[in-house]
This record gives structure tokens, C-alpha cells and sequence, in this order.
């Protein structure tokens, strides 16, 4: 298990068994120090709307094994903070947006 600090310092924790549901997938294979870097430095971090204990934090890679993708790293906050799921996708979903905020 490893604890990264998110961009606002908030622990996260990556058990191994999550990241090897992440790394089931083959285009995620590699993508372990992005998933750390997305905590940290984000481009974006939007709070779930099916689950708002969920946040789903995004940043911009290009050139992954399936193109370019946002990687959308999903922390459960419930007690603690945890890596539930992480996956590439083409768009930044809908929902209240807390980093950046419009100021």
C-alpha cells in the first residue's frame, strides 16, 4: 500500500489490490506514476454526481496506448481517503467542479 498526498495534502491511500484492478486493464499497464502525478497536480477535480463521496480527479496525457486521453483518477472519501478506480477517457465528466475553482 502506498499513501500519496493529493493536491491539497489530503492522504489517498493505493492498495495493491486496487491498483491491480486498475492494471487489469491493458492500457493502464505503465500508467502507475500518472495516477500519482493526477493526485498531486491536476488539471481538474469534479465531485461524482452518482457518488458525491466520490472525486474524480483529471489530467491531460498525450500519446497513451489508446491515444490521447484524460486520465480520471476516482478517490472515495468515506473515513478515510482510497483509490476506488482509475481509467483514461476522452472528456471530463459533468458534475461541481472544486479545482480550479472560478474565482
Amino acid at each position: 500500500m502506498r499513501i500519496v498526498r493529493d493536491h491539497r495534502e489530503v492522504p489517498v491511500r493505493i492498495t495493491d489490490e486496487r491498483l491491480a484492478h486498475v492494471l487489469d486493464h491493458p492500457e493502464m499497464v505503465g500508467l502507475e506514476g500518472a495516477i500519482e502525478e493526477t493526485l498531486r497536480n491536476p488539471e481538474r477535480v469534479v465531485v461524482s454526481v452518482p457518488d458525491p463521496q466520490a472525486l474524480l480527479y483529471y489530467r491531460f496525457y498525450p500519446g497513451t496506448r489508446v491515444g490521447d486521453k484524460y486520465l480520471c483518477v476516482v478517490v472515495k472519501f468515506h473515513q478515510d481517503a482510497f483509490l476506488l478506480t482509475a481509467y483514461l477517457t476522452d472528456k471530463v465528466k459533468r458534475g461541481v467542479q472544486l479545482w480550479p475553482r472560478d474565482e
